[in-house]
């Protein structure tokens, strides 16, 4: 399915509605960060630093023409088969808004050559190194998410750790600090999530948004009803395809209406800190992970599954 077929049976009343129509003026007019850094590939120290300090940097030019067409077709392959078991577009992250990897039997989109490409692009290596000042960080996982036009509301600013919370609530909370005087705020940064963009991102198709400097706040993170009007247009756009956005993922963020024509992807690749660990999922059979470039294979290495195992992908609406 290519981008004309799931955007062709996307058109609905929405778009001309008043409150839409309102909306499009203002977001074209105000939504987007105010003198938002695009940074270009040779320049990592600028990157981290501004990482470090807003949570999140970008950097254009990571992917060339042909990689971004790899991977802009890979999206809309997964994208028409979660989409053909969702005419009514109720999404999995809310209405038109879905996850590649909860959409994903695996939990992830590694079994899919766009996503393994994206392992031996040479900027992000560099960028999560400095990061991570170390080269022994391992991915958690091939994932990301995408917006369908017509997602007209706004998703609640969310951070994607959690505080730590006792084993039998959930599997996915490793640091504890009995003493109760450290969370996962206070350390440097042990989880990094680069977003690739396979196509521009605007001020209308679903700009992620983002709340510079927020990833060591102890703050409770406001409500929709709560969170003010800059909040809402602090997106990261314009970008260009291409680009790649490195988060910080304690840092606040959400996604915001899609409410162009067409949809908006940004795949991913989640990378824990060489100290960091939490439960990885199996995304990539023995035999592929075997194809792999020597780097890349260090990178998986905790998502492979057995060589004795069957792999079951697909899509599915709610993963397991």
């Amino acid at each position: 399915m290519d981008r004309a077929e799931v955007v062709a049976g996307e058109a609905e009343d929405w778009s001309i509605s008043p409150e839409v129509v309102a909306l499009r003026a203002h977001l074209e007019a105000n939504n987007g960060i105010k003198g938002l850094d695009i940074l270009e590939p040779g320049d990592i120290k600028h990157a981290v630093d501004l990482f470090r300090r807003d949570g999140f940097v970008v950097i254009a030019n990571a992917l060339n023409s042909e990689q971004t067409d790899f991977l802009a077709k890979g999206c809309h392959e997964v994208i028409g088969e979660i989409l053909a078991l969702d005419e009514a577009r109720k999404g999995n992250r809310g209405a038109h808004r879905y996850s590649f990897g909860g959409s994903s039997l695996t939990r992830s989109q590694l079994h899919r050559p766009e996503w393994q490409m994206l392992l031996d692009i040479p900027v992000v290596n560099e960028v999560v190194s400095a990061i991570f000042e170390s080269e022994n960080y391992v991915l958690r996982a091939a994932s990301g998410d995408f917006c369908l036009p017509g997602a007209v509301g706004y998703q609640p600013l969310h951070s994607d750790v959690q505080g730590w919370r006792d084993d039998t609530t959930t599997p996915f909370s490793a640091f504890h600090d009995p003493r109760r005087q450290l969370t996962i705020r206070d350390l440097p940064c042990p989880y990094v999530c680069v977003n690739f963009l396979p196509q521009d991102v605007t001020r209308l198709n679903g700009p992620t948004r983002q709340i510079p400097g927020t990833q060591h706040s102890r703050v409770r993170i406001p409500s929709l009803g709560d969170e003010p009007e800059w909040m809402r247009l602090s997106t990261v756009c314009p970008a260009p395809a291409g680009a790649i956005m490195v988060r910080d993922v304690r840092a606040w963020h959400g996604g915001t209406p899609n409410i162009s024509n067409a949809l908006r992807a940004i795949p991913n690749l989640e990378f824990y800190a060489p100290w960091f660990r939490e439960p990885i999922v199996p995304g990539i059979t023995y035999a592929d992970y075997k194809r792999l470039s020597e780097r890349a294979q260090k990178l998986v290495r905790h998502c492979v599954a057995d060589s004795s195992e069957t792999l079951i992908t697909g899509a599915t609406l709610r993963a397991p």
